[in-house]
């Protein structure tokens, strides 16, 4: 092709550029014209972002000087020409708006990191108008700002039980994080929970969420041990004890005979697992309306951890006692997994006197509602949570962010805030009420279970064929 004719293809490249460029106009323009009030706002926001993002960053230290020239202009400078300036470096962005705001996907560079982007949160956050910048990472190499204008957790939600039994008994819900996406905790083949947060945060509605929404499963049974009040029926469960097959209040010897219990069960059914699951892991085959998975709820714990100091007869047996219980908790989260017993002890701080090391630990998973302190937070999500500021449940305080927990992510480094939704206790009721004929001890379904299963194999009658 000579040059004439790449002349004469100019004028064609040239509409063809112009048409696209018009195509991709009119999608712009329609996507704006078609949003909220609120997207549009946001789209607004991530224009500006785009065009003032290589000064913000250099203004905010979030640039790296590259002294190596490029490949290109090594070779294209001369022997003994000046070597070309060291170049300052930016890291690259993408935005997403939507109606609380915009997401910006940033590719890292050396020494500007995921630590960096979170010192300078704050500032970014005062420079684009948003409430907060949150920070998280991305794919490698890549990390994830959500600018936030309006936090879409301080919008109340509510949930509303449908009363049917869940398909997937292997996932707890527990709430949508700031992006609308689902959050969930893993059952299947865990130990346990740790639930903490301040009075009135959220943890006992979400509890009794938990106990709402695997309800009207026969394939799920509930204990419940309340620490708050004498007896279980006058406190936070007392909508939903028609569907709990045990329950203790916060008297030590009551709480501590059902902890029993409780041990007992898991001791015989890991030692009727093979015979009758064929299995020694009931997840391997599920649970089911025979062989339940028994969520046990330990609400304020610590009453039932508490160390009691004391010499006189009665202050040793209460140690005695809380030190029994601790074995028993103990117990119960390490050799629950495989035989269906998730064990969830809740309290406000998640210190080691009030959910012992031993027990907190083992737990496979933790949430935390608001605290006061970071020490409060690190008690209860681990010390990983110092690495993560914007995530720190100290940032949940104020009646905005009643129901929002930290908790850590499922799959990937850091932390995710979740909105758990409002559970009304008429709500509560009606399905606690509605599936109490499904309450049924497991101890005694055990029983029923294994009486013919482990009987000793009699031998065949003189009739019976012989076996090939």
């Amino acid at each position: 092709m000579n040059v004439e004719e790449v002349f004469g293809w100019a004028p064609v490249v040239l509409v063809a550029c112009a048409a696209l460029l018009a195509m991709w106009a009119v999608i712009k323009t329609v996507r704006y014209v078609r949003a909220d009030k609120e997207t549009r706002r946001s789209i607004r926001q991530a224009v500006k972002i785009r065009m003032t993002w290589t000064r913000l960053a250099k203004m905010a230290g979030l640039s790296v000087t590259d002294r190596t020239p490029p490949w290109l202009s090594a070779l294209t400078t001369s022997k003994g020409a000046p070597e070309p300036k060291p170049r300052e470096l930016v890291p690259m962005i993408k935005t997403q708006p939507d109606r609380y705001g915009v997401i910006v996907h940033i590719k890292l560079l050396p020494k500007v990191g995921i630590k960096e982007l979170q010192d300078k949160a704050r500032f970014l956050a005062d420079a684009w108008g948003c409430v907060r910048v949150a920070v998280e990472a991305g794919k490698p190499g890549h990390a994830i700002l959500r600018a936030i204008r309006h936090d879409p957790l301080s919008d109340h939600t509510q949930y509303v039980p449908t009363g049917k039994p869940p398909t997937d008994l292997t996932v707890w819900p527990v709430g949508r994080d700031e992006y609308g996406a689902p959050v969930r905790i893993e059952l299947k083949n865990k130990s346990g929970a740790v639930v903490a947060g301040g009075v009135g945060g959220g943890k006992s509605n979400q509890l009794t969420a938990l106990i709402t929404y695997f309800g009207p499963s026969p394939a799920v049974q509930f204990a419940v041990i309340d620490g708050k009040v004498s007896d279980a029926a006058h406190g936070d469960y007392a909508d939903v004890l028609p569907r709990v097959f045990a329950h203790a209040g916060n008297d030590l010897r009551e709480a501590n005979a059902l902890l029993r219990r409780l041990v007992k069960l898991l001791h015989d059914r890991a030692t009727a697992a093979r015979k009758v699951l064929g299995t020694a892991n009931m997840w391997n085959v599920g649970p089911s309306e025979q062989w339940p998975l028994v969520i046990a709820i330990i609400d304020e714990s610590h009453t039932f951890f508490h160390d009691h100091k004391g010499s006189d007869k009665e202050t040793r047996a209460l140690a005695a006692l809380a030190a029994e219980n601790v074995r028993l908790t103990g117990l119960l989260v390490k050799g629950g997994r495989s035989v269906g017993i998730f064990t969830v002890p809740a309290t406000q701080k998640a210190t080691g006197d009030a959910i012992p090391t031993s027990i907190r630990d083992v737990c496979s998973a933790a949430l935390s509602f608001y605290q006061r302190t970071t020490e409060a937070s690190v008690a209860a999500l681990g010390d990983d949570i110092r690495n993560w500021p914007d995530m720190d449940p100290i940032n949940l305080q104020g009646s905005q962010y009643v129901g929002v927990a930290s908790m850590a992510a499922e799959g990937r480094p850091g932390f995710v805030r979740v909105r758990t939704p409002y559970l009304d206790p008429a709500s509560a009721v009606t399905v606690a009420l509605a599936t109490a004929h499904l309450t049924q001890d497991p101890t005694v379904l055990l029983a029923n279970l294994t009486a013919p299963s482990l009987r000793k194999a009699e031998p065949p009658e003189d009739d019976a064929p012989a076996a090939a």
